[in-house]
């Protein structure tokens, strides 16, 4: 039994999984731990291979054949490299792959969070069967992980992708570090802000939002507490995703202008609104985009929905077990 592993490095927790693949070309996950993430990195490089040394030992009918990380970028892919990343501070220039390879005595293989869940995605979710297709996290931040022509596309030093730097307005909500930026509409700090901003008006208007009754509530805001309000029916938190919606429309007819995708699957945030979300997004998708372009792409939620983190540092084990020609 093929057995391939995963390992997901956050700033706050770390992961370590198991996946058996099965003859349908799927893949079950047999295992899988959690832990906080330690305070250095040479800390959490011991810890993480200790815990994947003690599910392998659970496991041992099975072959380890493969090890996939899954990173928040910026990061060096080709040489294993994390490099710094924002969420991971004293990070710089760690070595992450040859610990694994040196342990393990199998090929181990580096991603950024996006890229890996957009191979999950195309291996295993909504993205089955494309040549063409771009993820979109829509998650904390935002982010594209693009399959173009069969493969993963990482760009020349690992930064395709980042979408969600791309700027909409000259001001707005800031994301990525740029106000009015794709991240600052779409992401879950950037509806954090369009709530804020928002609902101070409506309280200096004198109205009181069902999500924030006083201005003391307004640091407290969150995507998600606005979105059940929205869900529930209160007409400023729906307008809040109805202006995200329209600027995720926008930015996703750039998109389809420019890759030509067949599918385009978007994560997160998305898929938890996407029935007040769709038609606004749908709406600019049509007016913005090449009709051509779009009559061959269709936009989606993410297949694997909430579980896709589970599934995306696997993924990134088994592609890089197929670039090397290795038999799956």
């Amino acid at each position: 039994m093929k057995l391939l592993a995963g390992v997901d490095i956050g700033g706050t927790k770390c992961a370590v999984s198991l996946g058996k693949l099965n003859g349908s070309g799927g893949i079950d996950i047999v295992v899988k731990v959690k832990m906080a993430t330690p305070p250095s990195p040479e800390a959490a490089i011991e810890q993480l291979i200790q815990a994947l040394e003690d599910v392998a030992s659970q496991h041992p009918e099975g072959q380890l054949a493969a090890v996939g990380i899954s990173c928040g970028g910026p990061l060096d892919s080709r040489r294993g490299l994390i490099l710094s990343p924002p969420n991971l501070p004293g990070w710089d220039a760690v070595d992450i792959v040859t610990p694994f390879t040196g342990r393990f005595g199998v090929p181990a293989a580096l991603q950024n969070d996006a890229n890996a869940c957009a191979l999950a995605e195309w291996n295993w979710g909504a993205g089955q069967g494309c040549r063409n297709m771009i993820f979109l996290t829509f998650g904390t931040g935002m982010g594209a992980g693009l399959i173009l022509n069969g493969a993963l596309y990482a760009g020349t030093n690992d930064m395709a992708g980042e979408v969600g730097h791309m700027r909409l307005e000259p001001a707005g909500p800031v994301g990525y570090g740029k106000a009015g930026s794709f991240e600052g509409f779409c992401s879950g700090g950037g509806i954090a802000q369009l709530a804020q901003h928002m609902a101070r008006r409506a309280l200096d208007a004198g109205d009181r939002p069902s999500f924030c009754q006083t201005y003391e509530e307004l640091p407290l805001l969150s995507a998600e507490n606005v979105g059940r309000a929205a869900e529930l029916g209160d007409p400023l938190a729906q307008d809040i995703y109805r202006l995200s919606a329209r600027k995720l429309g926008q930015t996703l007819a750039v998109l389809v202008d420019v890759l030509n995708p067949e599918k385009i699957v978007i994560g997160s945030i998305y898929g938890r609104q996407k029935a007040i979300m769709e038609p606004y997004m749908r709406a600019e998708l049509e007016r913005e985009s090449l009709p051509l372009s779009l009559s061959v792409c269709e936009v989606v939620q993410a297949g694997l929905g909430e579980a896709i983190g589970d599934y995306a540092s696997l993924s990134v084990a088994l592609n890089d077990l197929i670039e090397k020609g290795e038999d799956v």
